[in-house]
């Protein structure tokens, strides 16, 4: 929430919040604020959004971030590209993580990708007001695009070809993965530059897409620092 006050693209509609709440967000002055603000007690909170949600005191009402387009990115080394993840907790969870590592940009497909919602924000915890994000209608153009303007793309595939640390090369990287299940379309995989493997030595050999995503921005941003 403090993410989505501070964020200038963000258009807040309300917010409601609690007295405890607005202290821990240094808001001292309702009144002030560009929008509709009331003081709350929980249990008002708790009616709307479901005794079961945890709400820490504040809900808002906000306009979704508009996506932009592909001949927006800006100048970055890192982004990451999601190939059909449709679940609102992965894709959150891996906006946190693309923050997390300096990612510049999350690239998804205007259909079968999840919208912006509570669920996807929450998973975020305020990674979607730091970081562009990207809707493209054709994914395999748009990683045709990526490869002329310099990157590197590399598609994880558990049954790629060499390790993903072993693969990386240049100085701009995209990281493309699948959903859980089905993994990289064919086309995709088809269009990358180049399709690598997590190895994983333990007696689990697959990760959550969230999970592998992190693990693969680590690797990704640690090359770039050595290069």
């Amino acid at each position: 929430v403090r993410a989505a006050l501070d964020n200038s693209r963000r258009k807040i509609r309300k917010m409601l919040v609690t007295r405890n709440a607005a202290e821990r967000l240094a808001i001292a002055d309702l009144a002030a604020l560009p929008f509709k603000a009331e003081l709350v007690e929980p249990k008002e909170i708790d009616r709307i959004t479901g005794s079961d949600a945890v709400h820490q005191g504040v809900l808002i009402e906000a306009e979704p971030l508009k996506p932009k387009r592909l001949d927006a990115l800006g100048d970055t080394q890192l982004v990451l590209v999601l190939d059909q993840v449709t679940d609102p907790h992965n894709v959150g969870a891996i906006l946190r993580s693309a923050v997390a590592f300096g990612a510049g940009a999350l690239i998804t497909t205007a259909r079968h990708s999840p919208q912006e919602s509570g669920v996807l924000a929450k998973s975020a915890s305020g990674a979607l007001e730091h970081i562009d994000q990207i809707e493209v209608k054709n994914l395999a153009d748009a990683l045709g695009q990526l490869h002329e303007a310099g990157f590197q793309t590399i598609g994880l595939d558990s049954d790629g070809p060499a390790e993903l640390e072993k693969t990386f090369a240049g100085d701009k990287i995209a990281l493309v993965l699948g959903a859980e299940g089905k993994g990289l379309r064919q086309k995709t995989r088809e269009t990358v530059t180049a399709l690598a493997r997590l190895d994983m030595p333990g007696a689990i050999r697959s990760l959550n897409v969230s999970n592998a995503a992190a693990v693969s921005l680590y690797a990704a941003r640690k090359f770039l620092s050595e290069d």
